[in-house]
């Protein structure tokens, strides 16, 4: 599709060596089209974490391309890499990986100084962000006084400092409860249809299959529906 920006090409992947060795996944062809939400779901050890390591640049396929903004991903050197991870991409976790430390502000703007990108319009972005977010009168608790579904908010508004236009989550709502877990799926749906990004959910949870206008199935490190 013309307006994808993210997509894999056959892509194989073996994990372990010799006789421990597993293939991970096997011969992947799949499109992320942007403006909306990819669903990918599957029994656990069918490849979706793999999957998701791969488009994030995180793990390189020993087979196939990588495209990311039409560049193959697999044929650029790891500093390159770790510059289209940074500047193109956003990462959201199950476990919110926020910094206990740091207030719900100073976790956001972590995501622009860790490229020594500082300063008030730092931090004036950042509390713009939860705000959007409905946390504006959170930005200064720290991840233990707020409730799971508002530091998952927090780890959004993270992802989205370098306006990035791929988002993947990996697991997002599994650590919510049914309401939050709709909050943020609803707030990942809109990221998608309102800012054009390319919006890559993994989940066991096929429940959030309804705000997906593209979903895929793996079993066994292969695509069986799409």
């Amino acid at each position: 599709m013309s307006d994808s920006i993210l997509s894999v090409e056959r892509i194989h992947v073996t994990v372990g060596n010799g006789e421990a060795a597993v293939r991970a996944l096997s011969d992947v062809s799949l499109v992320f089209p942007a403006g909306m939400v990819t669903f990918i779901g599957g029994p656990s050890g069918s490849g979706k974490t793999t999957l998701l390591s791969v488009l994030g640049c995180l793990l390189q396929p020993q087979e196939g391309l990588v495209l990311v903004n039409g560049k193959d991903v697999t044929k650029i050197s790891e500093q390159e890499r770790t510059s289209v991870r940074r500047e193109q991409i956003g990462f959201i976790f199950q476990s919110f990986r926020l910094f206990k430390s740091l207030t719900a502000v100073e976790n956001v703007m972590l995501a622009m100084e860790i490229s020594g990108v500082k300063g008030q319009q730092v931090r004036e972005k950042a509390e713009k962000l939860l705000g959007t977010l409905g946390l504006g009168e959170k930005k200064r608790l720290k991840p233990d006084e707020m409730s799971g579904g508002e530091k998952q908010r927090v780890a959004i508004a993270r992802a989205l400092m370098r306006e990035p236009k791929i988002i993947l989550a990996d697991e997002p709502t599994a650590s919510l409860d049914s309401n939050n877990g709709e909050v943020i799926t609803r707030i990942l749906h809109d990221i998608a249809e309102v800012e054009g990004c390319t919006v890559v959910i993994v989940s066991h949870d096929e429940r959030l299959q309804v705000f997906a206008r593209n979903i895929v199935q793996l079993r066994d490190g292969r695509v069986t529906k799409i």
